[in-house]
């Protein structure tokens, strides 16, 4: 069980709209909120479940209307003062979190029934979170308070999370005699402290100074005296340090403090660990285990980084990695092991004096770690259960081989051995299910050559119907399927997503004569020799063949406004760039990017079209790998983009929610920032950071929620159910899509 204390992340006003109140939840991803009065009195708790019991309970969605409406008033609480056993009692299967009151109602405190988890100023800590890590800066200001700033903001460029300080009182920390009549390792480190030392006042603007940078200031308080002082502070969390781990007084009042405390465990055995722990239990504090080996620099056969997962069941909390050796890869095989938190020390001089600028890291290291530890994580997965990726799925569908029919099979035909061949690409059923359809009777008629879909596999399958919406509506068609999906609906409009290939056909030989139905255009994104269109390349070879790819699909374009005399404007649907392969661009690069699409802009004859930027995944899928979206990902700068342009969005529902994903930001409040100028809507499910196309209901999408919102916000734009490969099989998951969309919008 964990005790939090520190309540601010759990908690909203309880006049705080429904969609505040959601964005709480999904911002420090407690899975709950405490909606509190002004004075603290708790009025009640809302959990994810009771927020989607009231959309199924309602017809009309207000997300805005006070959480109070959702609010559940009787949540199981405890006494502030109660003791560990009385609230473990408390939890169950169901109740997993419980408030705990004072006299007079208010929160003071949340107890969570959670292992291996702790919160840190609403960064949470666990194995299903990014590595917290530390820029510890200790002493390595040397007693500069500037050079203490300069280290702060080095820290925040680099993207640590916190930056970690120490405070002493020397006064009491060292006997008086210590310069005299120690030996001289004590005598050296206390001349460097007793210079080194930064003034409270000094200190607490560094602390400031790294909350204005977003990062959580952490402190080492070396004795009583310097953790009142921090208390006075308000500080989020305490370091305790290897060398006061068998200090039980100072670890059990650091403890009562109520703050999430982080220990490490250089200089101890492990039974003085088991007993500091045990204080830590004791006193209910919320805390994690660092690995550490207390030497500067430390050898490499000393760190036992094995000992993670030892630590991890000794502290039944979560453990990290506090690093004296050389270098950085010895952290990323600690966030391989299971640290959740790393702790390295940060310097701008390796040569300055002082034991800790040996062993730290310079700010372009400090990033470079930080990048490759993000890297790690990604690449670390999860244990349940071996899945295919976005990517992989792409490429089996190019590369991979499917079973087709040798002949001309009828409805109703029972399938044998010698109706089946293998053959690529890997498009329809794959080769390992051929006995699973060996037997099954047809429910359609499959030409020779033709494909076997999963469908055919399965009793059931949704056909294509006639579809009632209160917007217009279309569905994704290339010229060779136009007609035989046409036979089936009747839509508003057709979307021709096109590739570079079909730039050079002749319409005329596709459509036979006017269409009763409107058309937009999706532009290819990939052209002849593997050039992604890019207009806000700096590459201006690369540019300006963008730039022509493009005037081809508008002339295009508006080659078959002839074929569908019910729409005047065609809408283009294009992907404008700002890609890169290696790493993001910093942020401060956008505005030149956009500005030299807003240049190509200028160059292109967009009579008789108009063109929509459509919205962007963080992790594009392109020539069988992943690139990085650095332009409209962001709502503030594709809104701000599409204002100065003057070009409205296609809100692509499963690349933004991927974006949302990835930055953990909201994406109600991203749909509410781009709505204005929503002109087109690609709707189709997401899951995670790179998981785009995913059938409707089969990703991370709130669909009724999202409906609700976008009936508000974008009435009038017309949609298409974008699902990947979902024309297969004449259309089969655009009926899926349809029928399911159908109920909210």
């Amino acid at each position: 069980m964990i005790v939090s204390r520190d309540v601010v992340s759990w908690v909203c006003p309880a006049d705080a709209s429904i969609l505040d109140a959601l964005s709480r939840i999904s911002e420090h991803r407690h899975g709950a909120i405490f909606c509190v009065e002004a004075d603290g009195r708790m009025v009640g708790m809302v959990t994810d479940g009771d927020f989607r019991r009231w959309v199924i309970s309602r017809r009309d969605l207000d997300v805005h209307q006070s959480v109070r409406a959702i609010v559940n008033r009787s949540p199981r609480t405890a006494p502030a003062d109660a003791d560990a056993d009385a609230i473990a009692q408390l939890f169950d299967d169901r109740v997993r979190i419980v408030p705990l009151v004072d006299g007079r109602g208010r929160l003071v405190a949340v107890a969570s029934h959670e292992a291996n988890r702790l919160d840190l100023d609403g960064r949470i800590i666990s194995d299903d979170q990014p590595t917290l890590v530390i820029a510890e800066i200790g002493i390595n200001h040397n007693g500069d308070p500037d050079l203490a700033m300069q280290l702060v903001d080095q820290a925040a460029s680099a993207g640590a999370d916190c930056a970690k300080f120490q405070l002493r009182d020397l006064g009491s920390l060292y006997r008086s005699d210590t310069v005299t009549a120690e030996d001289l390792g004590a005598q050296y480190a206390l001349d460097l402290l007793g210079r080194f030392q930064l003034a409270p006042e000094d200190l607490f603007r560094a602390f400031d100074r790294c909350r204005d940078h977003g990062m959580v200031p952490l402190c080492t308080a070396w004795d009583l005296k310097s953790l009142s002082r921090l208390e006075r502070y308000g500080l989020a969390g305490y370091k305790v340090a290897s060398a006061d781990l068998t200090n039980h007084d100072l670890v059990g009042a650091v403890a009562d403090t109520g703050r999430p405390v982080i220990m490490s465990t250089g200089m101890a055995t492990e039974s003085e660990v088991r007993e500091s722990v045990q204080v830590l239990q004791a006193h209910s504090a919320s805390y994690a285990l660092l690995q550490c080996s207390s030497t500067y620099p430390a050898p490499f056969k000393d760190l036992n980084l094995r000992y993670l997962e030892r630590l991890r069941e000794i502290g039944a909390c979560p453990v990290g990695y506090s690093g004296h050796e050389r270098g950085w890869h010895v952290p990323m095989a600690a966030v391989a092991l299971g640290a959740r938190i790393i702790e390295k020390h940060l310097t701008l001089d390796r040569t300055m004096e002082g034991n800790d600028h040996k062993v730290s890291l310079l700010p372009e290291e400090m990033g470079r770690m930080i990048t490759e530890i993000r890297q790690v994580e990604e690449a670390l997965g999860s244990p349940t259960h071996r899945t295919i990726s976005p990517g992989e799925a792409m490429n089996r569908v190019s590369l991979a081989k499917s079973l087709v029919a040798t002949t001309h099979l009828e409805a109703g035909r029972v399938i044998a051995p010698s109706h089946i061949a293998v053959k690529a690409p890997g498009r329809g059923v794959q080769p390992n299910r051929r006995a699973k359809l060996i037997g099954r009777t047809l429910t359609r008629t499959v030409a020779a050559g033709g494909f076997f879909y999963p469908s055919d596999l399965e009793d059931g399958v949704v056909p294509a119907r006639a579809y009632r919406f209160g917007r217009p509506w279309g569905i994704p068609v290339r010229y060779h399927d136009l007609g035989t999906l046409l036979d089936k609906v009747q839509p508003d409009f057709v979307e021709f997503h096109l590739s570079y290939l079909d730039l050079d056909l002749d319409p005329a030989d596709h459509l036979h004569g006017p269409q009763s139905c409107g058309y937009t255009v999706h532009s290819p994104d990939l052209f002849r020799s593997d050039h992604i269109l890019d207009l806000a390349s700096t590459d201006d070879t690369w540019w300006r063949r963008s730039i022509d790819e493009l005037a081809r699909v508008l002339d295009l374009v508006r080659s078959l406004r002839p074929f569908f005399p019910g729409t005047e404007t065609p809408l283009v649907i294009t992907s404008l760039g700002g890609f890169t392969r290696e790493e993001p661009l910093d942020p401060a690069e956008r505005p030149a990017r956009y500005d030299r699409i807003l240049s190509a802009l200028d160059l292109l004859d967009r009579s008789e079209v108009e063109l929509v930027a459509q919205t962007l995944p963080p992790f594009p899928w392109y020539l069988g790998g992943q690139l990085h979206s650095n332009l409209f990902v962001d709502p503030l700068d594709t809104t701000e983009f599409a204002r100065s342009a003057g070009i409205g969005l296609c809100l692509d529902v499963s690349h933004s929610k991927l974006a949302c994903n990835h930055r953990r930001s909201s994406f109600s409040e991203f749909v509410e920032q781009v709505g204005p100028h929503i002109r087109h809507l690609h709707l189709v499910d997401a899951e995670g950071t790179d998981g785009e196309g995913l059938q409707i209901g089969h990703g991370d999408v709130d669909w009724p929620v999202l409906a609700a919102q976008l009936n508000r916000v974008a009435p009038d734009a017309g949609f298409i159910p974008e699902i990947w490969q979902g024309h297969r099989n004449d259309g089969e998951d655009f009926w899926i899509a349809l029928d399911r969309l159908e109920q909210w919008f």
